[in-house]
């Protein structure tokens, strides 16, 4: 290949990581995205006000409920709401947006529990947020690996960034690959949209240029023969590692590598990063 080659080949990788991650970053800071969130409130059958929400909130066997003082109002799919108003049974991992004024009033279920979790675009996080450091692109980082499906899905339990909150997600499938010479696996959970899976895990560079807890890598579907591509270069930070406000899921225990991937996001400089 010749050099000018390359260097249009990497130009190409360098500006399509670019999109990447400028997308992802707009996701995060987006005026009701994670880094607009105040608060992480855990509902019980006893209602609780919050200063971030409107009415009183509980949940109980029928689900979530907020009863809402007179003069207030919220918009769950567009209609409005006043009074008492039953979310119902919320499923794990699933929730409902009501939006307040400009504000959105997350009602979700993570872990087992009922929490609401207000967005407010006004929050300290997201206004003051500049951007998360990363490492420079290099092709080096995204290497083809091969996908071996389970006999049967098999249920995973994970940790969370919550003290005492369990995920539980059903693996697919582990990633056979190679790395400086080095056989790695990593155990892939179902990622967004058809046939992707994701991948949490943390390497030698976690806690050190990383977020110690986890990155997460989304990967395309895998091709008729198992094989597929882990580019590294879109490790990504999950909102954990921007607020504390968060339940993220940890990397199952095979998922820690024991070499350093310096590729990705680094540290949040929230968390201290540059």
């Amino acid at each position: 290949m010749t050099t000018e080659a390359t260097t249009t080949d990497l130009r190409a990788f360098t500006e399509d990581w670019l999109e990447w991650y400028r997308a992802h970053e707009a996701r995060l800071s987006a005026p009701h995205g994670f880094l607009a969130i105040t608060g992480l409130h855990w509902l019980d059958d006893r209602p609780q006000r919050f200063p971030d929400a409107p009415g009183a909130w509980h949940t109980g066997a029928e689900g979530v409920v907020v009863d809402l003082d007179e003069g207030e109002e919220v918009l769950v799919d567009g209609v409005p709401v006043r009074g008492e108003h039953h979310f119902g049974v919320l499923p794990e991992r699933g929730g409902v947006d009501a939006v307040w004024g400009d504000a959105i009033i997350e009602v979700a279920k993570r872990g087992g529990h009922d929490i609401v979790r207000p967005r407010h675009p006004d929050a300290p996080l997201r206004t003051a947020f500049t951007g998360t450091p990363a490492y420079a692109p290099d092709p080096r980082w995204a290497v083809t690996g091969r996908y071996v499906p389970f006999d049967t899905p098999r249920p995973t339990t994970v940790g969370a960034a919550v003290e005492g909150l369990e995920h539980v997600y059903d693996a697919p499938g582990r990633i056979e690959f190679e790395l400086d010479g080095q056989a790695l696996s990593l155990t892939v959970f179902p990622g967004a949209g058809e046939g992707r899976l994701m991948v949490l895990f943390t390497d030698a560079t976690s806690g050190v240029t990383t977020y110690a807890a986890n990155r997460a890598l989304t990967i395309d579907p895998p091709a008729v023969d198992g094989t597929v591509v882990l580019d590294f270069n879109r490790a990504a930070n999950l909102p954990c590692a921007y607020t504390d406000l968060a339940t993220c899921p940890l990397p199952p225990a095979e998922n820690r590598l024991p070499v350093a991937i310096e590729a990705g996001e680094k540290i949040p400089r929230e968390r201290g990063g540059s």
